[in-house]
Order: structure tokens, then C-alpha cells, then sequence
């Protein structure tokens, strides 16, 4: 059955090697997710998750340029990014366990990863924050005269914060090494662009009046998230200034939680239905299949091979250690004058 998605719109596609890497990661990123929404339920998993499953095609394309060195910073949807940049699948589980060997040593849960030894500096769940933040590390490294560059990612509704803007503004006009990433899923929360943003205008257009050029894309087409990040950070790794890339995708889940939400009558089962006949796993399947890339053979070795990774993930977390109580304030910091130390 055809998804309806051709790659004919891609001026350059990758090489055989490298599309199988990027079909391997969407799928590990779908895997570990689906693992996730299959054990919730048992109350194992105490803090609040936001499940990218839909949206594992911009990451995918946009980790293939990166290097180990280069620095990402995501936001609440977090985990395809973090995973993308092959950071530490166990410490993430771990983490959203609340358990001491987890990445942020339990305390920071889902919307909290972080593994620098991976180039994966942080997400946090406060709308928009990390995109100042990312900027500031790419003014460092600039000043450092280091050869990186720095890639934010973030969903729509960031882009109606005031940080957004100033930190773009700020990128522009000292030309830094960042590439701002819109995942752009048509919701905040609950809420349609249509309500919250000018009609007919797009968030990559913004750019332009801050000095970034901008472009959009299929988010869920993978070869073309290949092709236009490829474009881009070539530009910005030699000196061209930060741009901005808008990709258009959805999310399945609710906004928060692993469970359906079409209940609540914020979108319509027509319009869900439509975005999964795009799901940009199976339809990247598809592509590599019937090109005659991607062989049966190889397509059970990367389930059989994720599969085993998330069941150890899982195992390692469920049998790691909770966070000593005498550790409980390591690292919080006080608001105010004789708060806990």
C-alpha cells in the first residue's frame, strides 16, 4: 500500500550505507518509545513523559550530519533527540525511573536527560529555555574557536515565546554556528496554529527578520530531512551564519502521557488518520523496500538487535538503585534565603 510520500522532491539522496542507519534509528527511536507507553501503566515510571512517536523523522535526518562533538539542546519532547544524537539508552530509561544511575542521577525524570560525553547537553521543560541557552554555548564555542556547531530543537508554540526571538536575533547578528530546528506538529498542548499564530505566515519565514535564513520541509520524509539539514549545516560549518528549518510532522500521543487523546475533540480522527498514513518509519520502510535497500534479512536483524538493547535498558534501569536519601538536596539549589541546603 503506497503512504502516498514520494522522495522525488529530494535533490540529493544518501548513500545506501547511510539511509540504512538513518531507517535503523527511526526504528530504534519507535521501539524504545513503544516500550515505554507498553509498561506506564505500571506505575513504575513516576514522572510525566511526552512520547515522539510520529515524529522521529526530523531527528533521524538531522543526527546523520552531526558529529560526536556537535551540541544539541531539546525541550520536553525530548527523547528521539537524545537518542538520535546515540546518547546512553540506559541512563535514559534509568532516568525516567528515577533511578540513581540514570542520567540525571534520577532527579531530572524524562524532561531532564542530558549526556555530554554524547554532545547531548539537556532538555528541559520549561517552553522555549534552551533555545538562549544553546545559543550561549554556541557564542562560547565561537569564542573558543571551536570547529562545532550547535543544534536547538523545539516545537511550535516555542516560537511564541520573547527568548526566541531575542536569541535568534542574537545568532543573527554574530553570525553563530546554530541550526534552530521547528518540529513544527500544529499544537501547543491543545491549541491549533491557527489560534495562536498569524494566518499564512510560517515560523521559518522569522528568521529572516533576525539575519537566519530559513526553509520547510517534510518532517516525516526522511531523505528530505537528510537533504536540507545536510545543506544547511554545511553552510553553517563554513561560516555562513545560523538558519532555520521548519519541519512539519505530528504527534500521535496526547501531549503529555503515553495514552490516545482524540476523545477530547481538540483534532479529528480524519486528520489523525491522515497524518499516520505518513508515519515516517513505515513509510521510510517502504521506500527502502521497494528500492531493493532495505532486505528482510537485514530489517529482522535491526528489530531482534533493538529489541534485545531496549529489553536490557529496561532490565538495568528496573534493577538500579533509587537515589540515596542523603543526596536528596545534591544539586537544588534554594529560591531564597534559608531554603533547604
Amino acid at each position: 500500500m503506497s503512504n502516498g510520500v514520494s522522495n522525488s522532491n529530494v535533490a540529493a539522496i544518501a548513500d545506501n550505507d547511510t539511509r540504512l542507519s538513518m531507517y535503523r534509528c527511526a526504528l530504534r527511536i519507535r521501539m524504545v518509545e513503544q516500550e515505554i507507553v507498553d509498561r506506564y501503566s505500571e506505575q513504575e515510571m513516576r514522572c510525566p513523559t511526552h512520547i515522539c512517536i510520529g515524529q522521529e523523522g526530523a531527528p533521524t535526518g538531522v543526527s546523520a550530519h552531526l558529529k560526536r562533538d556537535d551540541a544539541v539542546f531539546s525541550a520536553h519532547r525530548s527523547h528521539g533527540h537524545y537518542l538520535a544524537k546515540n546518547a546512553d539508552l540506559k541512563e535514559m530509561i534509568a532516568e525516567i525511573y528515577g533511578r540513581e544511575t540514570g542520567c540525571a542521577r534520577g532527579k531530572g525524570g524524562s524532561q531532564h536527560l542530558i549526556d555530554l560525553d554524547a554532545g547531548f547537553m539537556g532538555s528541559a521543560p520549561i517552553l522555549a529555555s534552551t533555545i538562549s541557552v544553546g545559543v550561549g554555548y554556541a557564542w562560547a564555542a565561537k569564542q573558543r574557536g571551536e570547529d562545532k556547531i550547535v543544534v536547538i530543537y523545539f516545537g511550535d508554540g516555542a516560537t511564541e515565546e520573547g527568548a526566541f526571538h531575542e536569541a535568534m536575533n542574537f545568532a543573527g547578528v554574530f553570525k553563530l554556528p546554530v541550526l534552530f530546528v521547528c518540529e513544527n506538529n500544529l499544537y501547543s498542548v491543545h491549541s491549533k496554529m491557527d489560534i495562536r499564530q498569524p494566518e499564512g505566515r510560517r515560523v521559518c519565514d522569522v528568521g529572516a527578520a533576525h539575519g537566519v535564513a530559513g526553509s520547510i520541509g517534510d518532517g516525516n520524509n526522511i531523505d528530505t530531512v537528510w537533504e536540507m539539514a545536510g545543506k544547511a549545516i554545511a553552510e553553517i560549518r563554513a561560516g555562513g551564519g545560523p538558519q532555520i528549518l521548519e519541519f512539519m510532522t505530528y504527534r500521535w500521543k496526547e501531549h503529555c502521557g503515553p495514552n490516545e487523546d482524540l476523545n477530547l475533540n481538540y483534532r479529528s480522527q480524519e486528520e489523525f488518520d491522515a497524518w499516520v498514513e505518513k508515519d515516517p518509519v513505515a513509510v521510510y520502510e517502504e521506500c527502502l523496500r521497494a528500492e531493493g535497500v532495505l532486505s528482510d534479512e537485514a530489517l529482522t536483524t535491526y528489530r531482534t538487535e533493538i529489541a534485545d538493547e531496549v529489553s536490557q535498558a529496561f532490565d538495568f534501569a528496573k534493577n538500579s538503585p533509587f537515589p540515596p536519601t542523603d543526596q536528596l538536596f545534591d544539586f537544588v539549589y534554594p529560591a531564597a534565603k534559608g531554603a533547604a541546603k
